[in-house]
């Protein structure tokens, strides 16, 4: 994910004139990654781009180079975390600490603390688990569904697959939140954890994954049947590839910082609030 969401972010920058001058984005030199990991990594877009890693294996480093950069580029510096569920709090400790602003598209992790920390260290932050702006219109859709129409699909049994690639370690975030609009519909009741998940390739050939696409894909469906059989709805948002998600990273990255620059008093935001604003490109 994140050569993608670099590629996005050049790609965002190439603008020219006064638009260049707006929307220019640039990679910073430094990036941190998990333990284990290479010294250095390259992005290819347009030209190549050599960035240093610093693994969670050497916090003292990976602090010294976050104080760094926020000294070189202040509120200009915004941290993009696509990691791992284990890394959720720690990582936004880290970085609320050094006062970094951050787009954070992770799921999992103790998502009431993550807001916590946030939230009480005055740092810019789009927190979000899906940067897809389609699906986010589609999520948006459908909570103000549940808003406008509660118990409308009362008596409905909901059944809802998700596939993603073997790396993904929990369940779809998207998936989640799709459930607790469902529910407010009026579902039968339904629980994060009757949520299937696909991760083996013979099970996702089946769910109409391309084989090209086994490393990196989105794949969800929503079923909903009414209690005699007779009448059933099913949603479906299926994504291949990861570059729908790079664009909306760029988005909200753009976002963040035009709130800081401009001291907004709201802080921490999802990806709804930006499309909600016209922000999305």
């Amino acid at each position: 994910m994140g050569h993608e969401v670099s590629q996005a972010c050049i790609r965002r920058g190439r603008g020219h004139g006064a638009e260049r001058e707006s929307r220019c984005m640039t990679l910073a030199p430094v990036g941190l990654t998990g333990p284990g990991m290479p010294e250095q990594c390259q992005v290819v877009e347009g030209g190549t781009y050599a960035v240093k890693l610093v693994g969670s294996d050497q916090p003292a480093a990976q602090k010294q180079a976050l104080e760094e950069l926020k000294a070189a580029h202040g509120d200009k510096l915004v941290i993009i975390d696509f990691t791992h569920p284990s890394a959720v709090n720690a990582n936004a400790e880290l970085y609320t600490a050094a006062g970094v602003n951050f787009v954070f598209g992770t799921t999992g992790g103790d998502r009431d603390a993550l807001m916590k920390v946030t939230e009480q260290s005055g740092v810019y932050a789009v927190i979000a688990p899906n940067m897809g702006k389609q699906i986010v219109a589609l999520q948006a859709t459908m909570e103000r569904m549940a808003k406008d129409f509660p118990g409308a699909f009362a008596g409905y049994k909901l059944e809802v697959t998700e596939s993603h690639q073997k790396t993904k370690a929990d369940t779809s975030g998207t998936a989640k939140a799709m459930v607790s609009s469902f529910q407010g519909l009026g579902v039968d009741p339904f629980t994060h954890e009757q949520i299937t998940q696909l991760r083996d390739d013979a099970s996702q050939r089946a769910f109409g994954v391309p084989e090209e696409f086994s490393n990196g894909h989105a794949f969800h469906t929503y079923t909903l049947t009414s209690s005699d059989g007779s009448v059933q709805f099913q949603f479906k948002h299926n994504v291949c590839g990861r570059r729908t998600y790079g664009e909306g990273v760029a988005d909200a990255v753009q976002f963040i910082a035009s709130q800081a620059a401009g001291k907004a008093p709201k802080k921490v935001y999802n990806m709804i609030d930006i499309l909600e604003a016209g922000e999305m490109k």
